[in-house]
């Protein structure tokens, strides 16, 4: 009597999940490709124009002149210097301006008679121009680091001032109810309900909060100082050296875009959590 083979198991599909990912990180690529393209076309049209004859070197270097001088302030060590003073007070200032946009914020946006008091003239400091502030920061605290930090602190505060604000008082007031109809209250409700609500907004400002601490850093810089990238913009200007203004406007724009970077991952990782 034959015996039956044992019936053979069919082979495993192959996992989605693999397929997925790869597909996820060919499109990230190629995201990150494309947003190389601009400046690249940027880039070429800077050399075509600086080599046009229509400016000089001293008006318009190209682009390997720029690179030139960044070799001259790598080989002279003072490029690292510049680059970490101007990035320690841009950290300084943009903590402490958010911490205080943080706390003002939310103490606005969760009573109205707080917003009543503060809110009208926090609004009318805010349209003060950064450079009004220069002076007036120079005779209180001198030329050491205390006037740049605060200059950049200000520019940091009213972006997180007032997105916070504004996201807490327009918090879903359906959710709010829900939120106190499961017993939630005072630091619970603003823990599980409000801040998750108002959480996509509030990072969007710190985002901002950032770009305003290195626009506020080089009106600091520009006034009173012997180092950092705003200095090396207006010593470079006496010195009749554009190649190096430009190296200074493009670390300036590759910190900047540095900076948002991380912060934009780490408000992925918080939204994630918290939604």
């Amino acid at each position: 009597m034959a015996v039956e083979p044992p019936p053979t198991r069919p082979a495993p599909p192959p996992e989605p999940v693999a397929a997925g990912t790869g597909r996820r990180w060919t499109g990230r690529l190629g995201y990150a490709v494309a947003g190389l393209l601009l400046p690249l076309l940027l880039v070429a049209g800077w050399h075509l124009l600086a080599t046009s004859g229509g400016y000089s070197r001293a008006q318009l270097p190209p682009p390997y002149d720029v690179l030139l001088a960044l070799r001259e302030l790598l080989a002279r060590g003072e490029l690292w210097q510049h680059l970490a003073i101007s990035v320690q007070r841009v950290l300084l200032g943009f903590t402490a301006g958010s911490a205080a946009g943080l706390v003002l914020g939310g103490l606005v946006g969760l009573s109205r008679a707080v917003r009543s008091l503060l809110g009208p003239t926090i609004q009318a400091v805010r349209a003060i121009p950064s450079l009004a502030w220069v002076p007036l920061l120079l005779l209180w605290f001198g030329i050491g680091e205390t006037p740049k930090i605060t200059l950049v602190a200000i520019g940091a505060f009213f972006p997180v001032y007032t997105t916070v604000a504004a996201a807490l008082t327009h918090v879903d007031a359906h959710l709010v109810e829900l939120g106190r109809a499961y017993g939630r209250t005072g630091v619970r409700l603003l823990g599980t309900v409000l801040l998750p609500a108002a959480m996509p907004p509030v990072l969007a400002g710190l985002r901002l909060a950032m770009a305003q601490s290195w626009l506020f850093l080089v009106a600091a810089e520009l006034i009173a100082s012997s180092m950092g990238l705003g200095f090396l913009l207006i010593d470079s200007q006496n010195t009749g050296r554009t190649d190096i203004i430009l190296l200074a406007i493009v670390l300036l724009a590759v910190l900047g875009k540095l900076a948002d970077t991380l912060l934009g991952l780490l408000e992925h990782r918080i939204l994630v959590r918290w939604t």
